[in-house]
């Protein structure tokens, strides 16, 4: 029975670590990257009770990104662009080995990247428009 604790903490590590990368990751572009961080800091804090302080503070943050990030044309113009060029270089990475770090590797996580960015901004976009929603009815 202690061993498959041990798998259970270890998936649970790994899979929130991943995604606490991937969040870090994405906060450098115009996409709701700390929406990963939260979801890393959650999934880590169901083994780690010590990480549930952070978790708070990270989603007010979160949403408050997630809703500015689809707050203008412009800036969701930005991102869905960001989404697509991480999506592009994802594939000149995978097809031209010449450059550095080449192959599909480096590749697949710049297309996976640039796709996690444009589910983030369809839930971010779905989020405030239903938001609106509600209190244009109130």
């Amino acid at each position: 029975m202690r061993g498959g604790r041990s798998v259970k903490k270890v998936g649970v590590v790994v899979a929130g670590g991943a995604l606490l990368v991937v969040g870090v990751l994405l906060l450098v572009l115009p996409g709701p990257g700390l929406l990963l961080v939260l979801a890393g800091l959650v999934v880590l804090a169901s083994e780690f009770p010590a990480l549930e302080r952070y978790v708070d503070p990270v989603r007010d943050r979160a949403m408050k990104a997630a809703e500015d990030s689809v707050a203008s044309p412009l800036r969701l113009a930005g991102s869905v662009l960001a989404g697509l060029l991480l999506i592009a270089a994802g594939v000149v990475w995978g097809l031209v080995e010449s450059l550095p770090f080449g192959g599909w590797s480096t590749g697949s996580s710049l297309v996976l990247s640039g796709l996690v960015l444009l589910g983030l901004l369809v839930w971010s976009y779905r989020r405030v428009r239903a938001k609106a929603g509600g209190r244009s009815r109130t």
